[in-house]
This record gives structure tokens, sequence and C-alpha cells, in this order.
């Protein structure tokens, strides 16, 4: 079966193509649009579909619109019911749903030859619960899964369970009620932009005391049901309402902190409540927006009653591209394959590299080890753009589209947050060999996903202070050799010159701007900011060749 996944409906449009129960394409729209997570949250822009990444989904396996078995839309306007039932401020949501309701033909004319009968409505948090159950390794029994986010069509939370390839919903907490809206909430309160900065509210946590935690128990509060209620928070009554450019404060960092340590709690309650009642199932599949809160998965899989945690790499909405992809293919009969990583996305063949550094007039050498050349001007303190493979599918640079730099200078997290332009609180992340994690870090293992923070041991704090944040924690990603030969390579040769067994591992882009995806997108960045080396496949670029730099 031949199944094209598609996200519009609420944010971060994506394409996913599933052939036969393995994913074979996923991307974000964002990365061919060059538009932040595609479009702003707005019913307004529901019609907006991702062409773009759909298109290519397809070329990239060489299959017809018209070969299509289905296409998965991961909405269900017929589960609509009135924002103001819902307790939802927000007149204009008609207008989303009366958009998605007329999806099939917005699909077909964005995609000629496709036959709007095939297109197929999957629940927004089934496609959300898919993405995870059906990705996740196998665990060898049934896997629970945890769906939570700001919202669905009246729901924003699923718990449920897979067995045999089968969802079995155990429970959905209805709206108003929202962890994920209690946190955009928060984000937007703190100056920050909704559905897009939550995770920089997370790192100012860290910088906070969970002072307002006693108030917030009793406003959030998980239920004997499964689910939980969210009261309406008098945000002013804690902090002074931030603009975009106003200063950061001790009372916004406390906010964010005790914000964070009441959804950490509630997570936890979820899952013990799942564990429960999902029959003793071993793993827990996450998706969702509050998925990518490294540090409540983290807490989760430390203090949660699982034994396993797995986070889809794509865990926002761009994900729900892939699940309803997959939860159709099963319900058309074809059997789920596990993801075997989230290099997904574009990649270019040697030839094409090399012909577009050519057609920049780029100065270029393909040295004997482009990974041994990387790790070279990384133990000088250089700075490297290393863009290698396919590229990631998800928000987190994992080794293919990446900003690389030297873990043991002090002054490296000033720098490359100076290079990207962010805010200088936002720690920067490590990735590691998979064989050397236990010596520096505790906490989940494997993380090839940097979807977890890991305290970092004693002994190596002084030694990694660039990847140390302010709590002694990092989001660590192991390397495996197996799945990611040349990044391990790199590792290796770092740590032959440096005795370094790590490196500084952020996403090749500038702020505001989505995560470079292409050749020239690579080398416009390298020529507009303080990079010392562009590694673009084999092919070495040196600043100093081009009269600067290392």
């Amino acid at each position: 079966m031949r199944v094209l996944g598609i996200n519009a409906i609420f944010h971060d449009p994506a394409a996913a193509l599933v052939v036969d129960g393995g994913v074979v394409a996923a991307a974000e729209e964002e990365r061919f649009s060059r538009r932040k997570h595609g479009k702003r949250p707005v019913p307004f822009a529901a019609w907006e579909l991702p062409e773009l990444s759909a298109a290519w989904c397809l070329a990239s396996a060489g299959i017809d619109v018209d070969s299509l078995d289905a296409v998965a839309y991961s909405f269900d306007p017929g589960l609509y019911r009135d924002a103001v039932e819902l307790g939802l401020d927000d007149p204009w949501d008609w207008l989303r749903v009366d958009y998605a309701t007329r999806a099939p033909q917005f699909l077909a004319a964005a995609l000629p030859g496709l036959d709007p009968e095939k297109v197929r409505f999957v629940p927004h948090h089934v496609a959300h619960a898919a993405s995870a159950g059906l990705a996740a390794p196998p665990a060898g029994d049934d896997t629970a899964v945890l769906v939570l986010d700001g919202r669905g069509e009246v729901a924003s939370h699923l718990a449920g369970v897979y067995r045999d390839g089968r969802l079995s919903s155990l429970y959905a907490q209805q709206l108003p009620h929202s962890l994920g809206l209690l946190y955009e909430d928060l984000t937007r309160h703190l100056g920050f932009l909704h559905s897009s900065d939550e995770y920089k509210v997370m790192a100012l946590a860290s910088y906070g005391r969970p002072t307002h935690l006693g108030m917030l128990r009793e406003l959030v509060r998980v239920t004997d049901d499964g689910g939980f209620q969210v009261e309406r928070i008098d945000w002013a009554g804690m902090a002074k309402a931030r603009t975009a450019d106003g200063e950061l404060t001790d009372d916004h960092a406390d906010l964010a902190a005790s914000v964070q340590a009441r959804l950490e709690e509630v997570v936890l309650g979820l899952s013990r409540w799942l564990y429960d009642a999902a029959g003793g199932a071993s793993t827990l599949a996450l998706a969702g927006g509050v998925a990518l809160n490294c540090v409540a998965n983290a807490r989760l899989a430390a203090e949660g009653p699982f034994r396993d945690v797995w986070v889809q790499p794509a865990a926002g909405d761009a994900g729900t591209a892939l699940g309803a992809a997959l939860h159709v293919a099963g319900e058309l009969g074809d059997r789920s394959t596990p993801m075997a990583g989230a290099d997904l996305g574009r990649g270019w063949s040697d030839e094409e590299l090399e012909a577009e550094l050519r057609r920049a007039a780029l100065p270029y050498r393909r040295p004997a080890s482009i990974a041994a050349e990387a790790a070279r001007v990384l133990a000088d303190n250089g700075i490297v753009a290393w863009y290698q493979g396919r590229s990631e599918y998800g928000p987190r640079a994992l080794g293919h589209r990446s900003l690389l730099a030297h873990p043991g200078d002090p002054d490296t997290t000033r720098r490359m947050n100076d290079v990207k332009g962010r805010e200088q609180f936002r720690p920067i992340a490590p990735m590691v060999r998979a064989e050397r994690f236990a010596e520096l870090f505790e906490g989940v293992f494997p993380s090839p996903y940097m979807l977890f923070v890991h305290r970092v041991k004693a002994q190596w704090r002084d030694r990694i202070p660039a990847v140390t944040h302010v709590d002694g924690t990092a989001r660590v990603q192991t390397v495996h050799a197996d799945t990611e030969p040349l990044v391990a390579e790199l590792l290796s040769e770092f740590e032959r010159r440096t005795g370094l067994p790590v490196v500084v591992n952020t996403s090749l882009n500038t702020a505001g701007r989505p995560m470079v995806d292409t050749p020239r997108e690579a080398m416009e960045l390298f020529g507009s900011a303080p990079v010392d080396l562009l590694a673009l496949g084999p092919f070495a670029v040196h600043r100093r060749a081009l009269g600067g730099g290392r």
C-alpha cells in the first residue's frame, strides 16, 4: 500500500510517505517554503497545505499521485463541536473546520491527478498516537501511548495501548482542559511566540525556583479517571506580563519553573494511571507537542512506572503526517515497520553537492576524511557547519544539519548563541558516542533523538562546561556507529585530539529561520555567519580560503 500523510490544520504542516508499512520519506513544509513552522497557528491559515513537501515525498520515491492508495489527513472535521461548547475562546474555529472539510478538494487541486475520494480523515490524536506507537522500536509486548498537546478536534490528550498494531483508547481529556494550551498561555505571557517558543520557557525554568507550585497544584489537577483539569490562571498575579523585547526577571524565571514542575508532576500522574489501565505494558511511547519537553520526559523515564520511554522525534504536529499515514496503512492491511531513524528528508549526491560548490565559485577540496578534517577544526576551537546525508524530520539537529563546536571552552555557549542570534540563557547540547555515554552522563539510554535531559557527572562538568546547563544537566544525543558512522568517526577523531568524547551539536540555522535544508542554504549561512568550516558532504570549504578565519 502507498499512503501519503498530510498535516495542515493547526501548525507545522508536513507530509510523509508510507509504502508497505515502512516510512520512506517525511519532511516539514518549512524546509521548502523557508517560513518558520510553515505558517502561524490561526484558523485563517488552515487551508495552507504542505504542497511542496508532499510533492517531494512522492517524487523522491518515484510515485505518481494516481498510484496512491490513500491520502491520510490528520484531522477529522466530523468530530467537530462548537468552540463555545468546548469552552474555547476562538470565534473563528468554525472556519478551520470548514477548511478541513474541504481538504479533499484542496488536496486534489494541489496534487493534480489525485482522486478526492482517496482522502481519509484521521482523528488528530489518533494520528499522534500512531506516530509513536506504530513507529517505536519493537517492545516485545504491548506498547502504551500517551498523547499530550494543545488541542485536537475536541480533546487535548489521549491515553491508550497498541496491541498487535491496533489502538485501544483508554481515555481522552476533553477541552478546554489542556496542558499544551497551559504552556502556550505561559509562553505568550512571558513575551515569547506561542506554538513556537515553548522550548525557551523550558530553558528559562532552570534559572528559577518553583515558588508558585503550591497554587498550581490546586489549579492543575490529575483526576481519578486518567484525565486532568486546568482552571483559569491569573498569570499577572504571579509575574508581570513581558513584552517580546522586555527584560526577563527572576519573577519570570520563577513562574516558568513553577509551571514546568507542575507539568512534570501531572505527566507522571497520567503515566501511572495509564500503566495500570494498559495492563502492564512495559514500554510507553510519547507524542504531541508536550512530548518535546525533554525535561518532563527525563523525569517520566526516571520516576515513572514504565521500563522504557520512547519519544517520536517529530513529536509535534508535523509528526501527525506520519502517524496518519501509518494508521491508514494499518487499516488497509499493512503491518508497520518501526522508524530506523529521523533522516527522512531531502539529500543530495556527492556529484550534486560538488556541482553546487562549483556554481557558487567557492574554493573547496575533498580531504581523505571529512570527519577528521572537521575534528581538526573543532579541536582548534573553530565552528563547523556540518551538512551530511538526508535532513532530519522534526525540530532537532541530529548530525545531518548541525552546527558543531568545542565543548571544553566556557565561552562556546556565548559564541554559538551569538552565531545563531539566540538568547544567552539558552543551552547548547552535546553529542557523544553511545559506548561512552555512561562515563559522562546519567539518565535515559539510548537517546538518539535528543529528547531527554541527562545529569552531567560531577567529574565532567568542568571539562565540558559549554554543554552543561545551569542546573547541571545536558540534552544528550547518543551516536551509534551502526546508524551514524560518519558522526561516530568525527567524535572519535575529536577525542583523539582533545581527550574529550563530546562535541557541541546545535541546529544549522539562525534565529527565526528554519533549519538549513539545501546545499545553497548551507552555503548562504556559511557566508553570513562566523563559521570556520563548511563540511558539505565529503567536501571542505575553509573560511581561511576566503580570506579570513582558521
